[in-house]
């Protein structure tokens, strides 16, 4: 009977949908959980840079900090850096695709004034993405973007500093998604290298008595790759939280979606029910006034 096949597959479709919105609730959950995680992170390593930032400026005054190698910009500008963070998964809305756009435009401004891009990627989606473009990659960092260690910022920081110092790049950008709240992340973009020597102004030198061991370059030479990891830390930190509440959102859109699939597929159940019900009655009815006809 048509009817019959045709319930059959609507109720096996609706026990899909069932299982389907059971996993896409599951990820929401977890989605959820990892945003406050990820935000304790961000609040709990905010004091390690404010008091990095304050050391380095009361060590030494500006224009000696200015003339940190990490500090001081190159002469010619002519092959530039871009890190890109981006997420290992999907199923997290527009949150890759957002700031892949973003690294583009940047790339387009860093072409369009003449200069080479020179491309590093953290999380699978941007190496996909570059590489389907045919854009080769100095570096792919994976592994790091659901929850990131101080140890993964200090892995891109030495490739990145070690690539400025040695002068095969003379700056570089960084493209992370910066967490406003759980409906807002913005895709930002800051320079690494070289610091900006201004956000140490308005620092004390220590009196001429004061003796260090090491000498104060020795000690800025340790602090201000330490201030750069620090800065791709928080930026890993923020593309992390952003991830999880862009996850968070596409698993609720898609559990809602999946609600009202269920909803009207349920309803076309009942309806072929109803039909398949009203049918057998029609022939039981039929074949019954043919049996009190024939006699």
């Amino acid at each position: 009977m048509a009817g019959a096949g045709e319930l059959r597959l609507l109720r096996r479709r609706i026990r899909s949908v069932k299982s389907t919105q059971k996993i896409t609730r599951a990820m929401e959950l977890i989605a959820a959980s990892r945003i406050t995680r990820a935000r304790n992170a961000v609040e709990a390593a905010r004091p390690y840079a404010q008091m990095i930032t304050r050391v380095i400026r009361d060590l030494a005054i500006e224009s000696e900090v200015a003339e940190h190698p990490l500090i001081a910009p190159h002469e010619e500008l002519t092959r530039v850096g871009i890190v890109v963070i981006t997420s290992d998964r999907g199923l997290a809305g527009a949150y890759n695709t957002n700031i892949l756009r973003r690294a583009e435009r940047l790339a387009k401004e860093e072409h369009n004034a003449g200069r080479e891009v020179a491309h590093y990627a953290v999380g699978r989606k941007a190496e996909a993405y570059f590489k389907y473009r045919g854009v080769a990659l100095e570096q792919v960092w994976t592994g790091m973007s659901d929850q990131p260690r101080y140890a993964d910022a200090v892995a891109v920081g030495e490739r990145v500093v070690g690539d400025y110092v040695e002068q095969r790049i003379d700056r570089v950008w960084l493209c992370f998604t910066d967490f406003r709240s759980a409906l807002s992340q913005v895709p930002s973009v800051v320079k690494l290298v070289p610091v900006d020597a201004r956000q140490f102004a308005g620092g004390t030198a220590f009196p001429p008595q004061y003796m260090f061991e090491p000498d104060p370059a020795s000690i800025l030479d340790r602090l201000i790759p330490r201030y750069i990891e620090h800065r791709l830390y928080a930026g890993l930190l923020e593309s992390a939280a952003s991830e999880h509440a862009s996850r968070q959102r596409a698993m609720k859109a898609a559990t809602d979606n999946a609600g009202e699939i269920i909803e009207e597929l349920t309803r076309a159940a009942n309806n072929a029910r109803q039909a398949a019900i009203t049918t057998e009655i029609s022939e039981i009815v039929g074949g019954a006034e043919a049996l009190a006809s024939s006699r």
